[in-house]
């Protein structure tokens, strides 16, 4: 069960470069029970950087990251045509 006011997940960032099985398939698993989407992640350091785990160099470039597994998200925040593109994707994949 979820903590106390704690608001339901609404996607999940997973990096394919874990290298725990288990996890992977506990993450997975957690996924399908709670109806999540589920996205994959080519790298943890590239995950890393979306959640904001970096350093930026003047130009605003990541010059470093720290490795990242998995990423919830509980809440997408303002309505934007970035949002509606990721949840136009999310509905097509689940149709699949």
């Amino acid at each position: 069960p979820r903590p106390p006011n704690t608001p339901p997940p609404r996607l999940c960032c997973l990096s394919k470069s874990c290298d725990n099985e288990e996890y992977t398939k506990l993450i997975r698993a957690l996924c399908n029970e709670g109806e999540v989407h589920l996205i994959m992640v080519d790298d943890g350091k590239e995950l890393g950087a979306w959640c904001g785990m970096c350093s930026l160099d003047e130009e605003g470039e990541v010059k470093k990251a720290v490795r990242c597994s998995c990423a919830v998200i509980t809440d997408f925040g303002e309505e934007t045509h970035a949002l509606s593109v990721l949840l136009d994707y999310l509905k097509k994949q689940a149709e699949n």
